[in-house]
């Protein structure tokens, strides 16, 4: 893993360091955070990022086994 330094803007860096409070994060975790997702955002521009996260998420959720089979059929 390589190390860098990274100079924001006062504002931003005190956006981040409050994110990161509230998300039990630390500074350099919440950085990667954004990173990542502006990444998802790039590679899927006609995607709402809430959708990508979702998506994610249920993906993670059947591989963990925590999936159920949906039943097709009429609503009662």
């Amino acid at each position: 893993m390589k190390v860098f330094t990274v100079r924001l803007p006062e504002e931003i860096e005190k956006r981040v360091r409050m994110k990161a409070k509230i998300q039990h994060r630390t500074i350099s975790e919440q950085l990667k955070k954004y990173l990542y997702d502006g990444v998802l955002c790039e590679e899927n521009d006609d995607l709402p990022l809430s959708f990508i996260r979702e998506t994610i998420e249920a993906k993670a959720e059947a591989e963990a086994g925590l999936g159920k089979k949906y039943k097709f059929g009429l609503i009662k």
